[in-house]
């Protein structure tokens, strides 16, 4: 990647910067030009290998960007906050999140039942979280119930962290099946107990020291910040020190950290957002230069169907598995099954499998990639009109439970709005 590249990348995040509002209201979103602009450099007349980074940049920006999106979403988990609707959570996370899992799994095997259990569930478990940055106009629009924008909020924070267990072991098992039926499954949960004991330890001290120093005014403002930013990536990298798995341990630690901090995690986590903003906006680049020119190469009607399963089946019946007997409106399962856009975690989680496993992920990625773009523009396209439409039909249902007061969410930053 030459200075011309680099130039052509820092302008297009210059220009996004000073025209997103803009570009937002038609529905015009940051996945969808960074896909672009990554697609397009990929197609420029240049030695392939002058635009495509190393192995090693590109697992690192997807580690990166993942632990710092893992940190600042768990970080806004203050377990006090969640008490009034935690049923409702525990539904879509619990039963919901699993099913979409299993049920993704299933269906991946069914249609390519020569590629094996582990890329199978690859895909399963990277397209089961959900990123509501790509229905940013949904979440801006107080005319939708806030409860129902909370709901998906919520799902959205919590859903990749959870997941991320699943996506490691597909990837160890597409990586070396025998090694892992003979000793990665317990392998695999001793990284995650290891990862939740760093994850507690780094987070909750660390959430303590900086409430007692802030309290004490022994932190200055300037730097109270990237001390945040510190914290997460000191647990990821403790983790994999010891061996555990440094995603959970992020993950957890975002949530210990969120709920020792106190008031202090809304001041200084935004700062944490922003810089896994820009660090996202760099992993879609990434997506488009390097996944979405072999992924549209390889695209066969297995693919088409899966894609198109993934948005509407396999993700509405498990919220509609999991909502039964709460007391929403079809409507509202509906809207939510729906609302369920495939974002950064799935490109993340994608670029991390590319860069363990290679060419021997078959059509998993291929598979990832055109789910993910599919879900981009649909969810780009459809989340203000639904939206509208939604909001007009609860309008005139005003006793109905999804008008329950609840409070807003601190909004959050760049991060979850692209």
């Amino acid at each position: 990647m030459g200075a011309a590249d680099i130039a052509l990348i820092a302008g297009v995040v210059f220009v996004w910067g000073a025209f997103s509002a803009r570009l937002e209201r038609f529905d015009v979103t940051a996945a969808i030009v960074f896909v672009a602009v990554g697609a397009l450099l990929a197609h420029l007349p240049r030695p392939a290998e002058d635009l495509r980074p190393s192995p090693e940049t590109i697992k690192v920006m997807a580690e990166v960007t993942l632990v710092l999106v893992l940190f600042s979403d768990a970080s806004r988990v203050r377990f006090a906050d969640f008490r009034a609707d935690l049923g409702l959570y525990a539904r879509l996370l619990g039963v919901g999140l699993p099913l979409t899992i299993a049920l993704g799994t299933g269906t991946a095997y069914a249609l390519y039942p020569d590629v094996g259990i582990w890329p199978a569930l690859l895909v399963g478990a990277a397209l089961a979280p959900t990123d509501a940055a790509l229905g940013a106009s949904l979440m801006s629009d107080h005319s939708v119930p806030a409860r129902i924008r909370r709901l998906i909020n919520v799902e959205s924070g919590l859903n990749d962290g959870i997941a991320t267990p699943f996506v490691m072991l597909a990837i160890a098992g597409a990586s070396s099946a025998e090694a892992t039926k003979n000793s990665g499954l317990g392998a695999a949960l001793i990284e995650l107990a290891l990862g939740v004991i760093v994850g507690i330890g780094v987070g909750g001290l660390g959430g303590e020291l900086l409430r007692r120093a802030r309290r004490r005014a022994w932190s200055a403002d300037g730097f109270a910040g990237p001390a945040v930013l510190g914290l997460a990536l000191c647990a990821y990298a403790t983790s994999v020190a010891v061996d555990g798995n440094g995603f959970i341990a992020a993950f957890v630690a975002g949530t210990a950290f969120g709920n020792l901090s106190g008031r202090e995690s809304q001041r200084l986590v935004p700062f944490l957002e922003e810089a896994g903003g820009l660090a996202s906006l760099l992993v879609w680049l990434l997506f488009g230069a390097v996944a979405v020119v072999p992924a549209v190469e390889n695209l066969t009607w297995q693919v088409g169907v899966y894609a198109v399963l993934s948005l509407t089946a396999l993700r509405m019946i498990p919220v509609a598995v999991a909502c039964a007997g709460a007391g929403l409106s079809r409507a509202t399962v509906a809207f939510v099954g729906w609302f369920g856009p495939r974002g950064l975690a799935s490109v993340i989680f994608a670029l991390l499998a590319l860069e363990e496993i290679g060419g021997s992920s078959g059509p998993a990625l291929t598979i990832i990639a055109i789910t993910v773009l599919l879900s981009v523009l649909a969810h780009g396209i459809t989340a203000g009109p639904l939206a509208t439409r939604y909001s007009a039909y609860m309008a005139r249902e005003k006793t109905a439970p999804e008008h329950t007061s609840m409070p807003e969410l601190p909004p959050r930053a760049l991060t979850r709005r692209i």
